[in-house]
């Protein structure tokens, strides 16, 4: 099964505090945590960001809640629909860190 946390780009950093703290509970209550030795701890596979088509240039707290979590952001929605859902565009985002 795939975990993924769906968060709004527009909320910026508050995004990052999400992540964190559902990271923190899915590796908390999910079944087997609880279970001592080798069991693997559950947590998020990957970041599904909305609201990404309204944030231009500020992408900080993207790069941010993948140093944080270590998954990928494995989709960007920049629309209302389901084909507004698209792949992130790696080189578009490092080029909007770097002016």
């Amino acid at each position: 099964d795939l975990v993924l946390f769906v968060g709004e780009a527009l909320v910026g950093n508050d995004a990052v505090d999400q992540l964190v703290k559902f990271n923190r509970s899915l590796a908390d209550l999910a079944p087997g945590a609880a279970m001592a030795g080798n069991a693997k701890r559950r947590i998020i596979d990957g970041i599904v960001l909305t609201k990404f088509d309204t944030i231009d240039d500020k992408v900080g707290a993207a790069l941010s809640m993948v140093y944080a979590s270590g998954a990928p952001v494995m989709f960007v929605g920049c629309g209302q629909t389901y084909v507004d859902l698209k792949r992130l565009n790696v080189k578009s985002v490092v080029k909007s860190l770097l002016k």
